[in-house]
């Protein structure tokens, strides 16, 4: 086929069996693992002609020299051999995990003669019960604290109790009482190991029934005169009730489920897990993953059960999920294999589940704000950033000021445009601007009318002018808006707002592709301003465009160039959607205040209905009737008032 990559196989090589296929570079290295349940109708896809693929995949198999593929016998194997292969290689195109190490566990050492609790962040002890992850390691310490007087096992290090045994002398905390451990003389081995089962029990469970029969074994110690028995029944009962209090129930006391919030982007997704047990949140865990090719949801659900159970930890007999993925049978099936028993794989619509699994995705999209967040405010990699975009574009210096532009509309109308500035890489909020525009025929005509003003403030030498006034400032944190035209009478400004508007930048950014960067060109052309680079970032395959180039900056989805492109589009993406429904919202209530009989109730909700004034004034009286609380009278009344009072003019 015309326009795809010469390794191609025949269509009639390539079976129609489940399996696992790689692709590698001309150095053997292996670049991509997946699955199919078809591998001919899966590969197929990579091999249609190359300007249909998403920029992502066509990167891929244009680097990639061959593909091989394993026939399996079904999905699960595909499953499971696709898991070990990525493990193994750890492919550059696949998605790539950053798990969060930080988070502590409590432990049982289920395979010492006698076991013992701790807290550890080890993961992979032979034998180990694993539980939690926990937030934070005061959390899973006061846990275990509580525990150990609910049930006193062992908690010293080994070098103690095999020190305590050879000596026969208790260990410190076997002598204040924290330890039945085997070294204190009051318990033997057996007796000991089955205390640590009911731990373990208790924690699998976390049965509340405990407390009915601690509280019935203390009376009948007290009863029987048994006081230090009663006593000791007292303080494991107050220890019981303690450790029910830490956790809000959010389920049935029989629920046990883990719960994945995926909140992601082009670049980057963040996984939150909480981890229920007897209806309570026992634990959480949190990921970031850097995407090279754009997966969607479904593809991402996958990759993050098959990261989360990788290792030892078990799933629950049910797993909740944003979607199903496609292979939703066969991921079953292999966390079925994992845990020894039957799990339940579903995407929560209504109900308690769905109102957690929403609170995971909060707590994901937060994660995912703040890892962003962070990585933009280290001065080592904001400072590769820029370095890096220097190279990219061929700039003689790294561009230390960037100006990002940004137009938005609702279906064509209420044009407004948006202009961000970072400098050093941070956000300079005082020095952002936007723009109202009253007549434009398309976005990159926008983009041109927004740019010529803007640059009308720099003399042809680039250097900021001194007899243009600008049309308004972000000052303070106070967002202020443009005039229609940058010689309006009254866009009067102090001095010192319009230096800092005519504060010249290395790098003009625009949202979007080709045509985009087309007319900011044409405009900074036009302007006879020199020494400002240019480029475009597209939407969703996070390309850079340059004027006059056929092909685009293709920057690595994890460098931290692309990272600062996207975030500043976002920011300018942000600012214009947020000044776009402030014009909105002010026409809306300048128009419609005025007709009689019109509350704040009907208003909202005939813009609920029709989206916008200008749908509305489209409307016939019939339709406007339609609306809940808008009977026929009423109905004439706005139709008739919208006919004859034409909407204020956007400033």
């Amino acid at each position: 086929m015309a326009g795809t990559v010469p390794y191609r196989p025949k269509a009639g090589e390539i079976p129609t069996s489940p399996g696992v296929y790689r692709f590698r570079d001309a150095e053997r290295r292996v670049l991509y693992v997946g699955k199919a349940k078809n591998l001919r109708a899966r590969l197929s896809n990579y091999f249609a002609p190359l300007h249909t693929l998403h920029e992502r995949t066509r990167r891929m198999v244009t680097t990639a020299a061959s593909v091989e593929w394993t026939v399996v016998r079904s999905d699960v194997e595909a499953l499971q051999l696709e898991i070990t292969w990525i493990n193994e290689w750890k492919p550059p195109f696949n998605v790539r995990f950053k798990d969060d190490k930080s988070y502590p566990y409590l432990v049982v050492t289920l395979g010492d003669e006698a076991p013992r609790a701790m807290v550890s962040r080890k993961r992979g002890i032979p034998g180990a019960r694993y539980f939690g992850p926990y937030p934070k390691v005061w959390a899973v310490s006061e846990t275990l604290e509580i525990l150990t007087k609910l049930f006193p096992i062992r908690t010293c290090k080994d070098s103690d109790y095999r020190r305590a045994m050879a000596s026969g002398k208790p260990c410190f905390a076997g002598q204040i009482g924290r330890c039945f451990g085997p070294c204190s003389g009051k318990v033997t081995i057996e007796e000991h190991r089955q205390n640590v089962d009911r731990f373990v029990a208790f924690m699998q469970n976390q049965d509340t029934a405990i407390l009915g029969d601690l509280e019935r074994e203390m009376r009948e110690a007290a009863a029987a005169q048994d006081y230090e028995t009663a006593a000791r029944r007292r303080d494991q009962l107050q220890a019981a009730r303690e450790f029910f209090e830490k956790s809000a129930m959010v389920l049935g006391e029989k629920v046990d489920l883990d719960v994945f919030g995926i909140d992601h982007d082009e670049l980057q997704a963040a996984v939150q897990m909480f981890a229920v047990r007897g209806g309570r949140v026992r634990g959480v865990r949190s990921w970031t993953v850097d995407k090279e090719l754009d997966v969607p949801l479904g593809e991402l659900v996958d990759v993050v059960l098959q990261n989360a159970y990788a290792d030892e930890l078990r799933p629950p007999g049910e797993v909740i999920v944003p979607v199903l993925p496609d292979d939703a049978e066969a991921v079953e099936a292999w966390l079925g294999d994992h845990a020894g028993r039957k799990v339940r794989l579903r995407a929560a619509q209504r109900g308690d589940k769905a109102a957690l699994l929403a609170t995971a995705e909060q707590n994901a999209k937060q994660n995912l704000m703040l890892h962003k967040t962070r990585r933009s405010a280290d001065f080592t990699t904001r400072s590769r950033a820029l370095e890096d975009i220097q190279e990219a574009l061929g700039m003689a210096d790294a561009p230390l000021r960037i100006e990002c532009y940004d137009v938005s509309h609702l279906s064509g109308t209420n044009i407004v445009a948006s202009m961000v500035v970072f400098e050093d890489g941070l956000p300079r909020k005082d020095q952002y601007r936007r723009f109202t525009i009253p007549n434009s025929t398309d976005d990159t005509d926008s983009i041109h009318q927004v740019l010529t003003r803007r640059l009308a403030y720099l003399r042809d030498t680039g250097e900021p002018a001194t007899d243009a006034a600008d049309d308004s400032s972000v000052a303070a944190g106070t967002v202020g808006e443009f005039g229609a035209d940058p010689s309006d009478a009254d866009a009067v400004v102090e001095p010192a707002r319009r230096k800092k508007f005519a504060y010249p930048p290395n790098l003009l950014v625009v949202d979007g592709g080709q045509p985009q960067v087309a007319a900011a060109e044409r405009a900074l052309r036009e302007s006879g301003v020199q020494g400002i680079y240019l480029c475009g970032i597209a939407k969703r395959l996070e390309e850079i465009w340059t004027p006059e180039s056929d092909f685009p900056v293709i920057l690595p989805r994890n460098s931290d160039a692309l990272f600062l492109f996207q975030r500043i589009r976002d920011e300018a993406h942000r600012f214009a959607i947020t000044h776009q429904r402030q014009r909105r919202k002010r026409d809306i209530g300048t128009v419609l205040a005025e007709i009689p009989g019109l509350g704040p109730a009907r208003v909202k909700e005939l813009l609920r209905h029709f989206g916008s004034v200008a749908r509305l004034k489209a409307a016939t009286p019939s339709e406007i009737a339609e609306v809940k609380g808008i009977g026929p009278v009423l109905a004439e009344t706005v139709h008739g008032h919208l006919q004859t009072v034409r909407a204020p003019a956007p400033r």
